[in-house]
């Protein structure tokens, strides 16, 4: 997310001085290619760059082509008549094929070419707005158009429709994609929301425990909620293919007032931290009660990815990873 926001900030800036700025956005990839959908890049005019596309042979070749438009640009347009258009750039990562990029990879991906004037200072202030308040807009890229709006209904991380060879539309989610609730504010979990913080998520903390000084320290997550008892958490909790839950409370028999509330509900990820064996035991002592023996399968526990952590930082490491890899799966 800080990556993101750099970009479009990058972009303001250089606006703000009455500089032009050429935007690179992948709109598609298939394959082994190195750039995926949403990646972005600014290329300033005087040759500075902010975000990448995928790196590589590729984006050298694609960053000199924008400072080659963005100069022409520039010399027809004196008159300051704001009518840029988007041109959409092949790029076959594999050799001696046509719009062959320079990569062998053997993937492919089409990429955005748009020029920014002063004209559209106003929009990017809106992808700035939406990002560092974490809320979600649409971003919008049409041959003739470029613009951020408030949602409508449920938007897609991504599409792109190719209409002809010239007009497409693009469309894209920016703010978070995603929510991770973290319940329990302690030390792993203080760690785990800086982690996610530089990720595409929306973090929310809930404990019971007011006087925690992991809470006060904690100025990654954007909201903390003190509960009265662990038992009201799952009127707290959506569900939904964003919805990520993390579970680090105090002790196990929280860990087991948690799992009873949320056992219902579909999420995206469902993890608990805890000892393997305290975990077995617990969800042995849940599917003999009657628990379904597949939806308590779905949780993950241990938590994280195996890689022999131990300190919080480690700890928070290996479930942002695991996370990361439900996330992308």
């Amino acid at each position: 997310m800080a990556q993101k926001l750099e970009l479009w900030q990058f972009i303001a800036d250089r606006l703000h001085g009455g500089e032009r700025v050429m935007l690179l956005v992948v709109a598609e990839s298939s394959g082994s290619s190195p750039g995926r959908a949403s990646y972005k890049m600014a290329v300033a005019a005087d040759g500075e760059l902010c975000g990448s596309i995928g790196g590589g042979v590729m984006e050298v070749q694609l960053v000199e082509r924008a400072k080659v438009k963005s100069k022409k640009a520039k010399g027809k347009n004196k008159s300051g008549v704001h009518n840029p258009q988007s041109a959409i750039s092949e790029q076959v990562h594999q050799k001696n094929s046509p719009n062959a990029s320079g990569m062998i990879c053997s993937g492919r991906q089409s990429v955005i070419m748009r020029q920014l004037t002063t004209a559209d200072a106003d929009t990017v202030k809106l992808a700035i707005d939406a990002l560092e308040n974490k809320k979600p807009a649409s971003l919008t890229i049409t041959q003739s158009n470029f613009t951020v709006r408030p949602p409508k209904g449920e938007t897609p991380g991504t599409d792109f429709e190719k209409l002809s060879e010239t007009e497409f539309i693009y469309t894209e989610q920016i703010g978070p994609k995603n929510k991770l609730f973290i319940i329990g504010g302690g030390h792993c979990a203080l760690a785990l929301s800086e982690i996610a913080s530089r990720l595409d998520f929306r973090i929310s903390i809930f404990d019971d425990r007011p006087e925690l000084n992991t809470l006060q320290k904690n100025e990654y997550a954007d909201e903390i909620t003190i509960i009265d008892n662990y038992e009201e958490i799952g009127t707290h909790i959506p569900t939904g293919d964003n919805i990520y839950v993390v579970v680090m409370t105090l002790g196990y028999k929280f860990d087991e007032i948690v799992i009873r509330s949320l056992f219902d509900h579909e999420f995206k990820y469902f993890g608990v931290l805890g000892s393997k064996a305290k975990m077995k035991t617990l969800l042995t002592t849940l599917e003999k009660e009657g628990y379904d023996r597949e939806r308590l399968a779905r949780i993950r526990t241990p938590i994280g990815i195996p890689i022999n952590s131990h300190a919080p930082e480690e700890i928070a490491v290996s479930i942002a990873a695991e996370i990361i890899k439900v996330k992308n799966s």
